[in-house]
């Protein structure tokens, strides 16, 4: 077993940097500053990263579970024909797993004289799985009452505005018909008992969507049996949604067309990705400063051990091997700030995970808490990059001690 005496006296300057003068214990609290430096800058950077990737898979699955992966639609803006030919064409398409039928228009909602609002009606089959997993009261049902009113599910921010709860009445004004959009056709209404609210944060959905059975919304709105808003498809796992779109649109004929829900919803994903490009600004900041307190506390470090550096020197110590000693002091301060650093960046995001103890206004961040997405790949990277940085730091300062001239380093003394 070989024994490495760099190794030794790094270990040493680290954990007793202080020297035996009163002056020199000023060097055990820059170090420790350093190494505190490099474990909230690891921190740091974890939790960012962690939260970007929070904040992208939140919005990115709240939207999903809204509005599916892709939606076909008319290039018309008008109802489409012939849904269920359509729905069996986009069935076969490779890589799609469901084809739902949507109708949504906007509609007036009320509750009472002076309680009512504009809200888009989604009539659908079953509630998206997303929406019933929001539920906040009552059931994810448009099951009918005990006097035959069709139920409808609302959002939290909608039912607090018009102030309905679980079993309240409401009715639906429609003055639009599908089979006639250019002219106004004599209002229709339908009654309905609120069977759930539900809440996702999204203050924009959760103050509009209002969700009904599908037969329902085609009485209301005057659609046809064959004719539809659009068609929400799910596509497998891992399959990119541009490319499952413009395999469904090479599918279609015209006036239907297929879009990925990324460019449906085009300015709320350029909002996630404007928080993602702030990551290398982060970056460079806890580079730069991270650097800079490496290659100050070295050097401090090297000047206070001069005289030992020329010590060592003259019992035959090479500069190569001086150099390797302050390197290998750079590497421990890395190694030592890493684990520290990453361990407390795993107990804050715990923290935040289980007690949400970083809130959020919920109408700017659609969400109510900072959200938190740990990742072992940032963890690995993240600790990896810091021990270089701090290696390759440690080398402008070992260079100078490699110059110390031993005879005028013990003179010091």
């Amino acid at each position: 077993m070989s024994f490495k005496i760099e190794s030794f006296i790094a270990r040493r300057y680290l954990k007793g940097a202080e020297g035996k003068s009163e002056g020199r214990r000023f060097l055990k609290l820059v170090t420790f500053i350093t190494i505190g430096g490099v474990v909230v800058g690891v921190s740091t950077l974890i939790l960012a990263l962690s939260i970007v990737r929070g904040f992208s898979t939140e919005i990115k699955e709240k939207v999903i579970g809204f509005g599916a992966h892709v939606q076909v639609e008319s290039i018309r803006d008008a109802p489409l024909e012939g849904a269920a030919a359509l729905q069996e064409t986009i069935q076969s398409v490779e890589g799609v797993v469901s084809v739902d039928a949507v109708i949504q228009e906007f509609v007036l909602l009320r509750k009472s004289e002076s309680e009512i609002e504009g809200v888009s009606i989604w009539g659908t089959q079953e509630l998206p799985g997303y929406i019933s997993q929001s539920m906040i009261a009552g059931q994810s049902t448009f099951q009918s009452d005990e006097k035959g009113r069709p139920g409808v599910v609302l959002g939290a921010k909608l039912a607090k505005s018009l102030g309905a709860e679980v079993g309240t009445l409401v009715t639906a004004f429609s003055v639009t018909s599908a089979t006639t959009p250019s002219a106004m056709s004599r209002p229709r209404l339908a009654q309905f008992h609120v069977a759930g609210i539900y809440e996702t944060s999204l203050a924009n959905f959760d103050e509009i969507y209002v969700f009904v059975d599908l037969a329902r919304a085609v009485t209301l709105l005057d659609y046809e049996e064959d004719q539809v808003s659009r068609l929400d498809v799910r596509v497998e796992s891992g399959l990119d949604y541009t490319v499952a779109a413009d395999r469904i649109d090479a599918q279609l004929e015209f006036p239907a067309i297929a879009r990925p829900i990324t460019d449906v919803y085009r300015s709320l994903f350029s909002w996630v990705k404007l928080q993602e490009s702030i990551i290398p600004l982060i970056i460079s900041i806890i580079i730069f400063v991270a650097a800079i307190n490496i290659i100050g506390t070295l050097l401090i470090i090297i000047l206070e051990k001069t005289s030992e550096m020329g010590v060592l020197a003259s019992f035959g110590a090479s500069a190569s091997l001086r150099k390797r000693i302050f390197v290998r002091l750079g590497l421990y301060v890395g190694v030592v700030g890493v684990v520290l650093g990453e361990l407390f960046a795993f107990v804050i995001a715990i923290i935040q995970l289980e007690f949400e103890v970083i809130p959020l206004p919920a109408e700017a961040y659609y969400m109510s808490a900072a959200p938190i997405e740990m990742s072992l790949f940032d963890f690995a990277w993240v600790g990896v990059l810091t021990i270089l940085l701090c290696v390759a730091s440690s080398y402008i300062p070992a260079r100078y001690a490699a110059k110390i001239e031993p005879l005028k380093a013990i003179r010091s003394r």
